[in-house]
């Protein structure tokens, strides 16, 4: 059985607190948590080290890793005194070498390097690469045994039963970073897992919540990307705009907590305050509150069971004075139901929408499509997936790279023009 720190599939709450005893992985309060950042120059990757550097007694940073952004990746390695600093693309190894001689920081280039830091001995690892790109690395963290915090979507979405099956063999923890999960964790507690009768997950409705399909047919890449709540990484804030982004999160729900397909809800909500609802056979309803900032749920994964304190603002319901939710509008925002499509056939299904999914978002921020392109695109890409027998079941890793690699190459052929 994994051991998800929140509730595992087909366990109750109770299971997981007799497992506590010796739970947590991280080491006594005195002494620093080792740490090591996977993506360390993106959204995440930035808001975990601002949190390390408000606490710097409480961590000990290992290993930092970006994909070509070897300036800032050198910064912050010299601002934390990181012991190991790698660079995916080897095209910036040099440039990183410069920035960072006579620092004491060792070097490294190259996608075998990110997965060697992976597996730098670290307490907690946070796997924050975006894309499918993260996939190999967050696979390698595990097989520490150790804490991994969980912000690549891919783990779960293109490879949800391997990676939790992987994760249970390694003993590694696995704790949610995303805030609707982190919530759900917070508000599950220790309820029976047979007590769960659904869990909701909201969603702001992005910036175009209230367009109609014609102004959606004109909205530019720069409208797209200015989220009216959170502060995130372009990729990720295209597909909120979308709701795409609620769809995987579904997905990975799914792969997270002990509940089935049919028990998995989105709810519009645009404030961003309200985060998670769980419904429970007796009629309660538990509920995660915060003012919308990825440091929240970050602190919470690197410090459980303890809390850490954050600059986050706190909430003023009085000054909210109203919260507000509403159903998605599955016909504007089709990209949501896609993805629940997608978790209901099951198989390869998740993993192909992801891939074809992130060449349509790619080519929409490069203007090659319209907004409203996205979702056909990848429509399409699932139907012709399932027509050539591409989303039979994987079994392993490789598996998931080979049928992301393919329905890339199906996307980009179906992409309009």
């Amino acid at each position: 059985m994994a051991h998800v720190v929140s509730v595992s599939k087909g366990t109750t709450r109770q299971d997981d607190a007799a497992e506590a005893s010796h739970q947590p992985s991280r080491p006594k309060a005195a002494a620093p948590l080792r740490l090591s950042v996977l993506g360390a120059t993106g959204s995440i990757g930035a808001s975990t080290l601002d949190l390390v550097a408000h606490h710097p007694d409480r961590f000990e940073v290992v290993a930092l890793t970006a994909q070509c952004n070897a300036r800032r990746l050198a910064e912050l390695a010299v601002a934390h005194g990181a012991k190991l600093a790698v660079v995916g693309d080897a095209a910036h190894y040099a440039e990183l070498k410069a920035l960072l001689a006579g620092t004491g920081t060792r070097v490294a280039a190259g996608p075998e390097a990110i997965e060697a830091a992976a597996r730098e001995p670290a307490d907690c690892v946070m796997a924050a690469i975006v894309g499918a790109a993260g996939l190999k690395p967050t696979f390698a963290a595990a097989e520490q045994g150790s804490r991994i915090a969980l912000a690549n979507k891919e783990c779960l979405v293109s490879a949800g039963d391997i990676f939790i099956s992987h994760v249970g063999r390694s003993g590694a923890e696995l704790m949610p970073v995303d805030s609707e999960h982190s919530a759900a964790f917070q508000a599950i507690g220790r309820t029976n897992a047979r007590s769960i009768e659904k869990i909701v997950l909201t969603a702001s409705g992005g910036p175009f919540r209230t367009f109609d399909k014609a102004r959606l047919a004109r909205v530019t890449p720069e409208e797209a990307l200015r989220h009216p709540n959170w502060s995130m990484g372009a990729k990720v804030t295209i597909d909120s705009a979308t709701l795409m982004n609620k769809g995987l999160e579904l997905i990975e729900a799914f792969h997270l907590f002990p509940v089935g397909a049919h028990q998995l809800e989105a709810v519009v909500h645009p404030q961003s305050v309200v985060h998670c609802l769980v419904m429970l056979e007796d009629g309660s309803v538990m509920a995660q509150l915060s003012h919308p900032d990825m440091r929240t749920p970050i602190a919470l994964a690197l410090a459980w069971p303890e809390r850490l304190q954050t600059p986050v603002a706190r909430l003023d319901l009085v000054a909210l004075k109203n919260l507000s939710f509403e159903p998605p509008d599955l016909d504007r925002f089709p990209a949501l139901g896609l993805a629940i499509d997608a978790l209901g056939r099951g198989g390869a299904a998740p993993s192909v929408l992801n891939a074809a999914n992130e060449v349509a978002v790619t080519a929409f921020l490069e203007r090659k499509i319209g907004f409203l392109d996205i979702a056909p695109t990848v429509g399409a890409c699932l139907e012709k997936a399932e027509g050539e027998g591409l989303i039979s079941g994987v079994e392993t890793l490789d598996d998931v790279i080979a049928v992301d690699a393919e329905a890339r190459r199906m996307a980009r052929m179906l992409l309009p023009g």
